[in-house]
């Protein structure tokens, strides 16, 4: 990462080139999280735009806030004027509710799937398991309206 000394201040500053390249984040990104305020460029070298340091720690928490299903949005109010992190608790608790909800319902799918794949039965709807684990991928649908796999039918 190429830092740049600004002599007015003893800030240093981070080319947006170094910034992408340190930071993983492609430069249009990065110009459109200035855009819609997310970050801020300090300072012009030329026609390059610099950023301060603490613009990793920002876009380290936006990669995060996405990773945890936040809209950008929903991310930019959790900065502050300044844009220091301002993390609500509350709403971080609630979010990793949703996504321990979420957990259980993808280890369901995954349980699902893999008996799929190594149930003996000659036909997954005769399984009583199978049609168990549909029930709770479905649960509007009674099991009785579930069709039972039955291939013995007359033409």
């Amino acid at each position: 990462m190429q830092l740049q000394v600004n002599l007015k201040s003893s800030m240093k500053l981070v080319d947006i080139g170094a910034l992408s390249k340190t930071s993983g984040v492609t430069i249009s990104t990065l110009r459109y999280y200035e855009e819609i305020g997310l970050i801020e460029s300090v300072a012009r070298h030329g026609l390059r735009r610099q950023y301060s340091e603490d613009t990793l720690v920002q876009l380290a928490l936006i990669s995060l806030g996405k990773a945890a299903g936040f809209s950008l949005q929903e991310i930019g109010g959790m900065f502050d004027k300044q844009r220091r992190p301002e993390l609500p608790r509350p709403t971080l608790h609630e979010r990793a509710d949703a996504l321990d909800s979420q957990v259980r319902r993808l280890t369901t799918l995954s349980k699902l799937l893999r008996h799929v794949a190594e149930c003996p039965a000659p036909s997954h709807m005769a399984c009583p398991r199978f049609r168990k684990l549909l029930r709770v991928a479905f649960p509007t649908v009674p099991l009785s309206d579930w069709p039972t796999g039955n291939t013995n039918r007359r033409r």
